[in-house]
C-alpha cells in the first residue's frame, strides 16, 4: 500500500458542553433538576435564585420568636444590561414562563392558597404526634404491675417487635442472648410473651400470621356479652378455621372446608367476613413513615372546549445572573480594552480615578478571564433550563392532543402511540422524547401519571383497527369488578368477551395484563 497524503470531506456532530448539558437537563427529573441547581448555585456566584425555596419554612428569631413571612415585593421588569438579557434570549428565567399566573398558578397550590394564612405548627400539634408501636406498648408496661424480672423480660420482647407488630426472633433466640448468668428459664419468658400478647393492640407479638389472627379472635370472645350465643359460634368456627385450616381459607378451597368443619354455607360465610375483618399486620397503624407525594411537571385543565397542557409553576425554578457582577465584569472588560489600545498622551491626560468598584469574590485582572467564564456558564444554564421546559411542554401537549379522549373517557379511551409519532410530529429525535417522558409527570382528571403512561403497544381488532394496551387492562378490569364473587371469570371467558368487542386477545395476554395489575387469579377471587 502506497503511502500518501488525501484530503477527505466528512460532516459529524460534536457535542459542546453546552449540548452536553441541555442533554443532561433534559433528563433529570424535578428532585434531581433541584439538586443541579442548587451544586449550580453553590459553585457560580454569579447565579442567584429569584425565588427563596425556603420561604414556606418557619422562621425563627434570636429570642426564639416566630417571624412572620416577608410580603412578597412585586416582580420588576430587568433592566436591559449585561447580567440580563431579553427574554428570547433565555436569560430571564421563570419570568418567560408565566404568562398566565392567575389561572394556572392558582390551580397548582391547591386549596386555601389564597386565603392569606399559611399553616403553623405549634406545640399542640407536637404534642399530638402518634407514638410508634414500641413507644405505645413501653407505655403500657410502664402501668402494668409485674416483678422486675418480668418486667425486664417483657422490655427485651417490646424490641424484639417488628414494625409489623411481630415478634422477630424466637425464644430459644433470646434465651441465648440472656446468657446463662441470668438465669432466666424458658418458661418465665413464655409467661413475659403471653403478657405482652396482651397489650394493645390485639395480636401484637405474635409469631405467625395464624397466631395474630387467633390472639384477635381471642380477644374478641374475651370482650363478648353474656346470651350473644350466634356470635359466640361465629367466632369459635374463625378460630377453629384460624388456627388449623387456614392454608385452605387462603387457597379458597371453600368445598373442602365445609365438608372438615362439618358446617353450612351461611355459618362458613359469617366466619369468612370475620376473619377478613382482622388485622394481620397490628403494628401497621403505629408506622412514622411519612407519605411520598409526586409533585407533577405538567398540569391538564379543559380550555374553551380542548384540552391544554401547561407547566406547574412550582416546579420550575427563576434564575437570573448577578446584575451587579456582571457590570463589573463588563467594565472591567472594557477599561483592559481601552488601556490596551491607550497611547502615552492618552495616559497623561487621563483624568484620575475618584472610586474603586469592589469587584466580585476573588475576582483580579489576572482572574478576568475565569469570571468571564462564569458569567458565560450562568448564561448558558438559565438558557438550557429554559429550553428545557419548552421542549417538556411541547411534548406534553403533542401527547394531550393524541390522548384527548382519555381526559374525556379514562383509560378505556386510550388509543396506541409510540415515540415515534410525537417525535416526528414535533420535529425532534425519539432519544429526546426518551429522555423528556422519563420522571415526568402529568397531573390529569383521573390523577397523576407519568408521562410514559400514555405511550403503549397495540392489539389488532376484528374491523382492522387497532387498541391500546392501556384500554384493554381498563376494560379487563372492568370485567372483573363486575363478575360474581361466588362465579370468578376466568382468563379464557375474559379473552372471549374481548373477543366479543372485536379484540384479539390470547388467554395468555389475558393472563400477563391481570398479572401486571396485581389482580388473583379466579380460584383465589372466589368467594361463598
Amino acid at each position: 500500500m502506497k503511502t500518501g497524503v488525501h484530503l477527505r470531506l466528512s460532516q459529524q456532530l460534536a457535542l459542546t458542553p453546552q449540548l452536553q448539558q441541555s442533554i443532561r437537563l433534559l433528563q433529570l427529573s424535578t428532585l434531581e433538576l433541584n439538586q443541579e441547581i442548587e451544586q449550580a448555585l453553590h459553585e457560580n456566584p454569579l447565579l442567584e435564585r429569584d425565588d427563596d425555596p425556603m420561604a414556606a419554612c418557619l422562621r425563627l428569631s434570636s429570642d426564639g420568636a416566630v417571624l412572620a413571612p416577608a410580603p412578597a415585593a412585586p416582580a420588576e421588569a430587568p433592566a436591559q444590561g449585561e447580567g440580563s438579557a431579553p427574554a428570547e434570549e433565555g436569560e430571564a428565567g421563570g419570568d418567560a414562563y408565566a404568562e398566565e399566573p392567575g389561572a394556572w398558578a392558582a390551580e397548582g397550590r391547591g386549596a386555601g392558597a389564597g386565603s392569606g394564612e399559611e399553616p403553623t405548627e405549634g406545640p399542640q400539634d407536637w404534642a399530638s404526634i402518634a407514638p410508634s408501636l414500641r413507644e405505645h406498648l413501653r407505655g403500657q408496661l410502664g402501668t402494668t404491675h409485674v416483678s422486675d424480672q418480668d418486667r425486664a423480660l417483657i422490655g427485651m420482647l417490646i424490641e424484639a417487635v417488628d414494625e409489623n407488630g411481630y415478634l422477630g426472633v424466637s425464644l430459644e433466640e433470646l434465651l441465648e442472648l440472656c446468657g446463662s448468668q441470668a438465669e432466666v428459664e424458658l418458661d418465665e419468658l413464655q409467661t413475659a410473651l403471653r403478657l405482652l400478647q396482651s397489650f394493645d393492640p390485639p395480636g401484637v407479638a405474635a409469631r405467625s400470621v395464624a397466631e395474630c389472627l387467633g390472639l384477635q379472635l381471642d380477644a374478641r370472645l374475651a370482650a363478648l356479652r353474656p346470651g350473644a350465643a350466634e356470635e359466640r359460634a361465629v367466632l369459635l368456627l374463625s378460630r377453629k378455621i384460624v388456627s388449623e385450616h387456614l392454608p385452605l381459607l387462603a387457597a379458597r378451597d371453600f368445598v373442602r372446608l365445609r365438608r372438615l368443619l362439618d358446617t353450612d354455607d351461611t355459618s362458613l360465610r359469617a366466619a369468612h367476613q370475620c376473619i377478613r375483618g382482622l388485622h394481620p399486620h397490628p403494628g401497621v397503624g403505629f408506622a412514622s413513615t411519612a407519605p411520598d407525594f409526586v409533585i407533577p411537571d405538567i398540569l391538564v385543565r379543559r380550555v374553551a372546549g380542548r384540552w391544554v397542557a401547561r407547566l406547574n409553576p412550582d416546579v420550575m425554578p427563576r434564575l437570573r445572573v448577578n446584575q451587579a457582577y456582571a457590570s463589573i465584569l463588563k467594565s472591567e472588560s472594557g477599561r483592559t480594552a481601552a488601556s490596551s489600545v491607550r497611547t502615552p498622551s492618552d495616559d497623561a491626560a487621563a483624568a484620575p480615578v475618584v472610586g474603586v468598584i469592589p469587584a466580585p469574590p476573588g475576582a483580579s485582572r489576572t482572574g478576568a478571564t475565569d469570571w468571564s467564564v462564569r458569567l458565560q456558564d450562568a448564561r448558558w444554564l438559565i438558557r438550557n433550563l429554559r429550553q428545557r421546559f419548552q421542549t417538556i411542554e411541547r411534548v406534553a401537549q403533542a401527547i394531550v392532543e393524541r390522548q384527548s379522549r382519555f381526559f374525556t373517557y379514562g383509560a378505556i379511551a386510550m388509543r396506541p402511540l409510540v415515540l415515534r409519532e410525537i417525535a416526528a410530529t414535533l420535529g425532534l429525535h425519539e432519544s429526546t422524547i426518551s429522555r423528556v417522558t422519563a420522571n415526568k409527570y402529568m397531573a390529569t382528571p383521573f390523577g397523576v401519571f407519568e408521562l410514559r403512561y400514555f405511550f403503549g403497544s397495540h392489539v389488532a381488532t376484528d374491523a382492522g383497527g387497532e387498541a391500546s394496551s392501556t384500554a384493554i387492562r381498563a376494560l379487563i378490569k372492568q370485567f372483573i369488578d363486575a363478575e360474581a364473587s361466588n362465579n370468578p371469570l376466568s382468563d379464557s371467558r375474559i379473552a372471549e368477551m374481548l373477543g366479543e368487542q372485536g379484540m384479539v386477545v390470547a388467554r395468555r395476554t389475558v393472563a400477563k395484563y391481570r398479572e401486571l395489575m396485581q389482580i388473583p387469579t379466579a380460584a383465589l377471587r372466589r368467594n361463598i
